[in-house]
């Protein structure tokens, strides 16, 4: 059973945590699945911070709004609890009523102004940017706080999405001071090469979620940054 939901509101505390997430962001990225974890959701997400996950994005594209809300508080609630920052995919509106600490935008969504405008300036935003190097210039004028690129190898998630070259990362450092995500496909053994070109963060969904030992895969990818 989990743990009885608590409204979550802004505190001291939690506008610091935020400020601090901004300028500390790096390491392991994990994103939700609900098909990996179903029922489990919580008890993986913790897990995942346990083996060193620094950030989590809550991901679900199919459940109702009430219990999208229901599983994003009770996420925040765990994340809140291990100080680790809690993104939501796509949806400012849930972000602004639980108290996120922000929102991960697609190139369709919300704009970036209007979710910043929304979330404040201490909220955590990123952008995906999929392989374009003049979509992220753009998205670090307009206030990102971490741009994302990808895929760059083979995606369950999303094997239709247009690939990305590591030699974009390397690029984009050269060019962005902000923080580099890179996602699509991401393994233990290609994940070093990534890092090595520049990302700052991995953000991996099967790769920890689809492992039968979540925490210790989480571990793995932690060790890359020590």
């Amino acid at each position: 059973m989990h743990k009885p939901l608590v409204k979550a509101s802004y505190t001291q505390i939690d506008n610091i945590l935020m400020t601090e997430s901004q300028q500390k962001l790096s390491g392991l990225y994990v994103i939700t699945d609900d098909k990996l974890s179903g029922p489990c959701l919580l008890e993986h997400v913790q897990l995942a911070i346990k083996g060193g996950a620094r950030l989590v994005q809550y991901r679900n594209k199919t459940n109702q709004a009430a219990i999208k809300e229901m599983t994003a508080r009770s996420l925040l609630e765990l994340c809140r609890d291990h100080r680790v920052p809690l993104l939501i995919n796509d949806d400012v509106e849930l972000a602004v009523s639980i108290g996120a600490d922000g929102v991960h935008l697609g190139q369709t969504d919300t704009k970036l102004s209007d979710a910043r405008r929304r979330l404040g300036a201490g909220a955590i935003i990123g952008m995906t940017c999929h392989a374009s190097l003049d979509l992220a210039v753009q998205a670090e004028k307009q206030g990102a706080s971490y741009v994302a690129f990808g895929r760059f190898f083979a995606s369950q998630t999303k094997p239709d999405a247009s690939p990305a070259n590591v030699n974009l990362l390397i690029q984009a450092k050269r060019q962005l001071s902000i923080p580099l995500c890179a996602i699509g496909g991401i393994n233990i053994d290609n994940a070093p090469e990534l890092i090595e070109a520049g990302a700052d963060l991995l953000a991996v969904i099967h790769g920890v979620f689809g492992q039968k030992e979540i925490q210790h895969a989480a571990q793995a990818y932690a060790k890359l940054w020590l």
